[in-house]
This record gives C-alpha cells, sequence and structure tokens, in this order.
C-alpha cells in the first residue's frame, strides 16, 4: 500500500502519522548533523525543506546516500531521476513516514522523527499515489479528511473542488474515476490543509496528454499562487516546464543540486556553424586545440567548445578564408544534460525507489 501525507483515508493516517512521531527504532539510529534552520536557531527563518546527509540502509543496500537538499520558499523544486534512484525513499524520509538510517531533515525548522506529527503543519502532498474509500464519493472523501485534520478544513472542501476541476464529479463514486481524477483529488485533500509546502510524487505519472497537461497547469497555478512545491518526477518536460530549482539524482545520490538556468547554462558550450566552406571549417575545427566535438550537420556543422575556443576558431576560419554566415549558440536540452548526468557511471543495482 502507498505512503501518503494528507490524503489516504483516516484510518490509514493515523497509523502513518504515528510513525512519524514515534522514536526510532534500534536497528535504525538516527544521527543529526546541526542545520542552520533548525528549533531554537534565531539566526535566519526556517527553510521549508533542509535535508543534511540522508541515508536509508535495507541490509547491505543502499538505497538513498548521503542526500542534501534545501528548498527555498517559493520554490518550484524538480526532485529528478530515473526510475528507483530513491526518490519516492528520500520523500517518505522527508515527511517522516520512514526513520533515516543517518542524517536529518526539517520541515520549515522542524524535525518529523523528534517532533511527528507537529513537524506536517503547513505540509500536504502524497507518496506515490493518493489512496481514498472507492465506494465514497469524491466529496465525501474530503469530509472525512477534513474532520480528521479539523482546524476549518471542512469549509476548504469546495475551493479545493474548484481548483483541481472535479466540482462537477464530487458527488460520484471514487471508484468510478480515472487515475488523474484520483490525482486531482489527491491534491484537493492536500488543499483542504491550506498548506505552505506541497510534495508531490510523480503526479503525472500514468496520465494521459491531457491529463498531464491539466496537471501541469494546476501545479504552475498553485506555484504562481505562492505555494512552495517539491516535485519528484522522471519526466522531464515537466520538470523543465514547471521547475525553477532542480536535484538530479542516481543510485541514491544527488549528483547536482541548483537553479535550472545555472545547470542548462554551465551545460552548454554547444554552437551551430554555418560557413562558406563547411568541409574546410570542419576539418580545421577537429584540428583546433579545445574544440570538444565537431560534427556535420546539414547545411553547417556542430560544435563543443568553450566560449573563448570558438572565438579563436572563428578567427582561424578567416584567415585560412573560410567566412561564416551564421554562428548560434545552442542551449542544452533538459534532456540531454540528464542522460549525460545519469548515465556517465554507476551500474550498482538499488531498489525501487
Amino acid at each position: 500500500m502507498s505512503e501518503v501525507a494528507s490524503t489516504a483515508p483516516p484510518t490509514n493516517r493515523s497509523a502513518e502519522r504515528s510513525t512519524a512521531g514515534a522514536a526510532p527504532a534500534a536497528d535504525a539510529p538516527v544521527t543529526a548533523p546541526a542545520l542552520g534552520a533548525s528549533r531554537g536557531d534565531p539566526g535566519r527563518a526556517a527553510l521549508p525543506i533542509e535535508a543534511r546527509g540522508l541515508v536509508k540502509r535495507y541490509g547491505e543496500i543502499t538505497a538513498v546516500d548521503h542526500v542534501d537538499l534545501t528548498v527555498e520558499p517559493g520554490d518550484v523544486y524538480g526532485f529528478l531521476g530515473p526510475n528507483g534512484a530513491g526518490k519516492t525513499t528520500t520523500l517518505r524520509m522527508l515527511l517522516g513516514l520512514i526513520r533515516p538510517s543517518e542524517g536529518s531533515v526539517r520541515l520549515f525548522g522542524r524535525d518529523p522523527i523528534a517532533d511527528g506529527i507537529h513537524a506536517l503543519e503547513g505540509v500536504a502532498g502524497f507518496v506515490e499515489e493518493p489512496r481514498f474509500y472507492p465506494y465514497l464519493s469524491g466529496q465525501k472523501n474530503l469530509e472525512l479528511l477534513a474532520a480528521y485534520d479539523g482546524g476549518g478544513a471542512a469549509g476548504r472542501i469546495d475551493e479545493a473542488l474548484e481548483t483541481v476541476s472535479l466540482t462537477a464529479r464530487r458527488r460520484h463514486r471514487v471508484g468510478g474515476y480515472s487515475h488523474g481524477m484520483k490525482q486531482r483529488l489527491g491534491i484537493a485533500a492536500a488543499l483542504i490543509r491550506r498548506p505552505k509546502l506541497l510534495l508531490l510524487d510523480e503526479p503525472a505519472t500514468g496520465l494521459d496528454p491531457g491529463g498531464m497537461r491539466d496537471m501541469r497547469a494546476l501545479v504552475r497555478r498553485l506555484a504562481d499562487e505562492g505555494m512552495t512545491v517539491l516535485l519528484s518526477s522522471h519526466l522531464l518536460t515537466e520538470v523543465e516546464e514547471l521547475c525553477n530549482r532542480v536535484a538530479i539524482v542516481r543510485s541514491g545520490a544527488v549528483i547536482h543540486e541548483g537553479k535550472l538556468d545555472d545547470l542548462l547554462a554551465a551545460a552548454g558550450g554547444a554552437y551551430r556553424l554555418e560557413t562558406t566552406d563547411d568541409e574546410v571549417a570542419l576539418r580545421l575545427a577537429r584540428a583546433h586545440p579545445g574544440v570538444a566535438e565537431a560534427l556535420p550537420e546539414p547545411g553547417g556543422l556542430g560544435l563543443r567548445a568553450e566560449h573563448a575556443v570558438v572565438a579563436e576558431l572563428s578567427l582561424e576560419l578567416a584567415a585560412h578564408g573560410v567566412g561564416l554566415h551564421a554562428l548560434t549558440p545552442r542551449r542544452a536540452g533538459l534532456e540531454e544534460l540528464f542522460l549525460r548526468l545519469t548515465e556517465s557511471s554507476s551500474t550498482a543495482s538499488k531498489p525501487e525507489s
């Protein structure tokens, strides 16, 4: 059964939240290095998410390997990695659903292990997929969750259903909902808590193109309203469209974290060159020091080199009587960069996230 934060039926949520507040098991010691945003630190405001050195081991297998994450207010933060990279296991630790073998987590300065349910104030979302009573309507499922949460949640049901475009189906049994509708109902269940931080685990998985478009539009609208969102996904177009910051994880370890624009810019260095004599230009480019790659293309050639090297090459081409029609920088796409980073090494076997 999927583990869910703030979207499962009350009986399941009660069990999961008691896990968040339980003492660490004897076979799963927790070591928590100090965090700047932890309780009692007056130096700065607590961040929505701050994780340091997160490790999760299952016997001899390390599913999550010293992961550091920093999610700032207003971020739409993409947690990106192939299936089995450890994304879902990390989310479970962030929400206190499982205990880390090492490391520490703070949600707005609160520790999900030490503070239990209180650490989830202002936090909502779902892990893997939301679960509901299939024989009850969407409305009734949300009413049960609202009664469990309290705090005026019942008065926000209409607004939440309107936000996710389920008002017309509110009286229908959830068992008759499509996969996309269940995903949106999961977000509605999160929204009735009026969260400041929303965690979504692969929300577009299994959706048809129309459902994926609707899900992206919904996440974008919530972000525009000022909500901080952590979006775990392996869908590159989803992350590139929505996220301003990303962490890329491979085999349980983060191999990049930072602003998406900075990541794409740093991975640049690609150019398209159109000349009066592409054959000569290709020969000169391949012989020029610092040109990492030069390949023929229809109507020109493609280069990979540093900016200064390309400038030197353009002068060399002119010296050999080769004129330039166009020299165009290319922005690396997230798909190209993702494959370059995740396929560069590591053949170690990891469990499914």
